[in-house]
């Protein structure tokens, strides 16, 4: 803003940095771009590891796309915008984090033409939106529905997932571990509102499938990683309270309490005035009776185990063990509610309220191994259990966190196509046939719409072509190839991320979730267009934040230094 005499005005403070126009938009999409670049060398079964040292000392290896953003420092708010994309592809989907940043990466370096041929961003958003439509459509039409009861259909999908991650040496193991952790978790509506059996036969009317909360990982370093398994029941990281409890018990009754075995004390403080001495010895019995009031309460049911959320004292161990009852304190809320859903029994929060029906009797073994230096306690062969632990063993602590967040994306992957049964093909097929579409559908376009089409088009080879410079393959040549097979309709045909070479996916057998595809592109697109929106980045810190004064230079700060006394 300028003065009549042509010196200019500055209306706000001068701390703050602040970009405009062209200049703000040139830096978000800078700055997407080199977000994207981070993680480019990570898509595909022949992706790099990242080695990430955090603020701690410890290291992360990984090429899971969301544990690397997350990890990552940044400053710039246009790539803190881009690395919240990988979270909530990680939250909605689980799988494909690493395809959205790219993919936004790449729209956003395509728009920057069309920015300097002076389109307005409005333009370019409206067509993005239209573009988007086209595309999912798109996807609609290529998709292939499957049968969530085939076994061998499901396999073929997660290993999809699995591929492209460190695991895929052991990829057959961990597809398997994880659909049937997805299966074991899996329940019907009609079950969960206790209408057991209820509904159609089959699992078309899964509603359910809550991974975070029934399907527990449970890290174990030691041993090898074929050692992996998913077990029918539940596994905690406890031993028995007293030693000459017995440490394993075949088709065990189990009770789950929530209170103390304890002598309950008073909840405020509690004065007692005691003339004769009998009197203090039947204070020590009140409390004594109390206790084994309970236990006998307990003893009725006749159970072989008790698990307690709170703690067991002495006497209550010896009065349990008297009546040949194992008893485990402290367990975890999460591990106890687990347990109440593979054993079938419910917790009690009194002793006075059990009732026979609250008893559980599904888990086929109780038993206690040593693995490492820790005591597990087992609770295996379990009946229908709605609840399972999956056990990874592994050399080190780094190679098990890397193979969890593999499995937690296969997991997704799978529940995933539970909900939504239908399949893309993968390696960058279905990228492909969008763009072909999107560029013919370009020339019907009037005026300037066609270019944003033709931008979201040629942006999205870029996984296709990705997957090709990963595995070491002549971009150009392939790239033209498919583009070709895909001109003629030949929709199944991607690139084998292995060989770099044109193959078609489904004799290839590479079909991934079609809600994946689906949300990586709506992420991606919208972020795009959220950032192109973007006209003028104002840094609202203030300058005694950045250590005094504004964004210094060098020379700003040698000038300083010589300003003073002599």
């Amino acid at each position: 803003m300028a003065m009549p005499g042509g010196l200019p005005m500055m209306v706000m403070n001068t701390g703050p940095e602040r970009q405009q126009g062209r200049k703000a938009q040139t830096a978000n999409i800078v700055a997407a771009k080199t977000v994207a670049d981070v993680i480019r060398t990570c898509l595909g079964p022949k992706a790099m590891l990242k080695m990430i040292l955090d603020p701690m000392g410890g290291i992360l290896l990984t090429n899971d796309g969301h544990a690397i953003l997350r990890e990552i420092d940044v400053a710039h708010p246009a790539a803190k915008s881009m690395i919240e994309l990988s979270r909530t592809q990680d939250e909605e989907v689980g799988d494909g984090t690493t395809s959205v940043i790219i993919l936004a990466g790449e729209i956003l370096a395509y728009s920057l033409p069309l920015l300097e041929r002076n389109i307005h961003p409005v333009v370019i958003i409206r067509a993005f939106k239209a573009a988007l439509n086209d595309a999912l459509e798109t996807i609609q039409r290529i998709s292939v529905p499957v049968d969530i009861s085939s076994e061998s259909e499901m396999l073929a999908l997660i290993k999809t997932s699995i591929g492209t991650k460190f695991s895929s040496r052991w990829s057959d193991l961990m597809c398997s571990l994880a659909l049937e952790a997805v299966k074991t978790v899996a329940v019907t509506a009609e079950a969960e509102n206790g209408l057991v059996g209820g509904g159609k036969s089959g699992t078309a009317d899964i509603k359910t499938v809550d991974i975070k909360r029934y399907a527990r990982v449970e890290k174990v370093p030691g041993g090898e990683i074929e050692e992996c398994r998913v077990l029918k029941g539940v596994m905690i990281n406890k031993d028995v309270t007293h030693p000459k409890m017995r440490r394993r018990i075949e088709n065990p009754r189990i009770i789950l309490l929530d209170c103390p075995l304890e002598y309950k004390k008073g909840e405020s403080q509690t004065n007692i005035e005691i003339q004769k001495e009998e009197d203090w010895n039947r204070v020590l019995q009140i409390e004594e009776e109390q206790i084994k009031s309970m236990c006998e309460k307990i003893i009725e049911f006749k159970p072989d185990l008790v698990f307690t959320e709170k703690g067991v004292s002495d006497l209550a161990q010896h009065y349990l063990l008297k009546a040949n009852i194992t008893a485990l304190r402290r367990v975890r809320k999460s591990d106890n509610n687990r347990i109440a859903r593979a054993v079938g029994a419910t917790i009690v929060n009194r002793v006075e309220d059990l009732r026979e029906s609250d008893v559980g009797d599904q888990c086929g073994l109780f038993h206690i191994e040593k693995l490492g230096d820790e005591y597990f306690t087992f609770l295996d062969q379990c009946k229908s259990p709605k609840a399972c632990t999956i056990l990874l063993r592994g050399p080190s602590k780094d190679i098990l966190n890397e193979i969890d967040r593999n499995l937690a994306d296969a997991m997704s992957v799978a529940r995933n196509v539970v909900f939504n049964p239908i399949l893309a093909p993968g390696g960058g097929a279905t990228e492909m046939a969008i763009s072909v579409a999107l560029n013919e559908k370009a020339k019907s376009l009037p005026g300037v719409a066609g270019a944003p089409y033709r931008a979201i088009a040629d942006a999205l080879e870029v996984i296709p072509r990705t997957l090709v410079t990963n595995a070491g393959g002549k971009a150009i040549r392939t790239l033209t190839e498919l583009r070709a097979k895909h001109a003629e309709g030949q929709h199944t045909f991607g690139v084998d991320g292995d060989t770099g070479k044109v193959v078609d996916m489904k004799e290839y057998g590479l079909l991934e979730s079609a809600s994946v595809k689906i949300q990586t592109l709506k992420t991606a697109i919208e972020s795009a267009t959220l950032l192109l929106r973007v006209d003028d980045v104002v840094s609202a810190r203030r300058p005694e934040e950045q250590g005094g004064g504004g964004v210094q230079t060098m020379a700003g700060e040698g000038e300083g230094m010589g300003e003073g006394p002599e």
